[in-house]
């Protein structure tokens, strides 16, 4: 058990750790700097680690971008929700399809964490449209990477390995 769980700590770190890696790859829109690639690995980390572990390889990627200067606090709310709903629905569906499901926790959900906690909180000005579209523009294209990333890898290595809800784990 504690060696499932060490190993899903490490694919976690390696997660964030990718999504750091080509971080500077962003567009500036308004307070935001979208990044399709965070996207991309939530995907693949609600898919291989599941909801909880995806959602903090989320986590610890927006920390250290906002720590570099590749991300904003925005960073937070746009990118853990996506990793999760991929993650949930990968556990009740089984099915790689669910990477496209990555934009409903990034856009309906992480805008109006966005627009309601976040700006507020910061003195920043944005309306539940504006980071609905902006995360939208940026976790669309994410997402159909992350999908294509993962029927691809399917073809050489078994992605769920380490996955919570699985029958064999780490």
């Amino acid at each position: 058990m504690r060696s499932i769980h060490l190993r899903s700590l490490i694919y976690t770190a390696l997660f964030a750790g990718c999504a750091v890696l080509v971080s500077g790859i962003h567009f500036p829109v308004g307070p935001t700097k979208v990044f399709p690639f965070q996207h991309t690995v939530n995907v693949l980390a609600g898919i291989v680690l599941g909801p909880w572990y995806g959602a903090l390889a989320a986590f610890l990627a927006g920390i250290i971008r906002i720590s570099i200067g590749t991300g904003t606090i925005f960073a937070i709310p746009g990118g853990i929700p996506g990793a999760l709903v991929v993650g949930l629905m990968y556990r009740v569906f089984k099915s790689d399809w669910v990477a496209l499901t990555e934009p409903i926790g990034t856009g309906p959900i992480g805008a109006t964490l966005s627009a309601l906690i976040v700006a507020p909180l910061i003195g920043k000005t944005g309306t539940w449209l504006f980071f609905q579209s902006a995360f939208l523009a940026s976790s669309i294209p994410g997402s159909i990477i992350g999908l294509v990333l993962v029927k691809s890898l399917r073809k050489v290595v078994n992605l769920d390995v380490c996955y919570e809800g699985s029958v064999k784990k780490c």
